[in-house]
This record gives structure tokens, sequence and C-alpha cells, in this order.
């Protein structure tokens, strides 16, 4: 399965969002997912299997538990795909940031002349 198949799916994404803060068991991953998705602790399951599978998922067995965690492999993978197209969304980001100083900047300064100098009542 290609990464993006593994991607596209909103209930995969959603898992690693919250593998993403650290290692989870399966059991709270379920509820959270089943909560959010209504989909069945089983489907929930096979979705944690196609992450497995695919290498964006490790398990490891603590005691009666199953604990999942990212694996940032595929992560990367993807990553350096998506360097071609970063061209595409960086220079506007870069002004974006630009503008937003400018703005900044420019409602601090009105600030300081709209308050009046404390010293000169």
């Amino acid at each position: 399965m290609h990464a993006f198949d593994v991607l596209g799916d909103p209930v995969r994404r959603r898992i690693l969002e919250l593998l993403a803060t650290g290692e989870q068991p399966a059991g709270a991953l379920s509820a959270v997912i089943r909560d959010e998705f209504g989909i069945s602790q089983p489907a929930v399951s096979q979705h944690l299997k196609v992450l497995r599978d695919n290498g964006f998922a490790t398990v490891r067995p603590d005691g009666t538990r199953r604990l999942y965690a990212v694996d940032p492999g595929p992560l990367r993978e993807v990553d350096g795909w998506l360097e071609h197209f970063r061209q595409f969304w960086t220079p506007p980001l870069a002004a974006l940031a630009t503008e937003l100083a400018r703005g900044r900047r420019e409602r601090r300064l009105r600030g300081s002349a709209d308050t009046p100098d404390e010293r000169n009542p």
C-alpha cells in the first residue's frame, strides 16, 4: 500500500495524530476513535493493523495491553516526497509572516502614539 493510501483515510490520520502525542494503549485509541467516528473496536483494530503493516506505527506488549507508537520512517519518506512541492507554499508563507510582523509593528506604534505621555499630563 502506498503511503498516501494509508494516510488518505481520516481514521488512520486521526490515529497518527493521537500517537504523535506519545505512546498509547490500543484500548484508549479505540475509545477515542469510536467516539469520534462511531466505528467498532474491531474496525479500529483493522486500521491499527494497516498502520503497523505499512510501517507507520509500532506496537509493543505491556502485560495484557498493546502500546502503539508512531514510527517516523514512512513519515520522513512522505516529507521527502513533499519537498518537491514546498516551493509552492514556502514563499507565500514567508510573505504572510512579513505582513503579520508589519501589522504587529504598526499596532504597537499606533498604541504608543495613542497613550498619553505620563511625564506631561
